[in-house]
């Protein structure tokens, strides 16, 4: 075998064991940082909230939330797309989020169960397990990255 062969044999099999992994991307309106505290003023847990503007109620519904895990959770603004991008790996899913809005709470009760008596759990749309090929997913990209998802 030449080396040039050796060489290609080594490439195509880094290549087919380390598969390039997708991006889960997704739009919401709002992003909640919240800091929970109990009626003591002790810290209890820092969650995000993911919400929707729905024109019909004229107000924010909850999407879905995340347990606050990773800094990468934390949306930064992007200056070249005017918005706020998170991306992290979200269980067996690297995921985006971006975001028009960002808001920072720190409360003595918890948004989302509040949220729960307008629009409850089962009836939100939540944020995708894993899209199939095509929609909202694509190659990971510079944060910066200004490509525009089907969603």
């Amino acid at each position: 075998m030449s080396p040039q062969s050796t060489s290609l044999a080594v490439l195509m099999a880094s290549i087919c064991f380390n598969p390039v992994e997708v991006v889960v991307r997704e739009d919401v309106d709002l992003i909640e940082i919240n800091r929970f505290y109990d009626e003591q003023g002790k810290h209890i847990l820092d969650q995000l909230i993911y919400y929707d503007w729905s024109s019909e109620r004229s107000r924010y519904q909850v999407r879905a939330w995340r347990l606050y895990k990773t800094p990468a959770q934390v949306p930064v603004y992007c200056w070249s797309s005017g918005c706020h991008i998170a991306r992290w790996q979200d269980g067996q899913v690297l995921r985006e989020v971006r975001a028009t809005t960002v808001r920072h709470s720190w409360t003595q009760y918890d948004p989302e169960l509040v949220e729960r008596r307008y629009l409850p759990k089962q009836q939100r749309r939540d944020l995708q397990k894993r899209g199939p090929t095509g929609s909202g997913l694509r190659q990971p990209a510079a944060v910066g990255d200004q490509s525009t998802s089907s969603n």
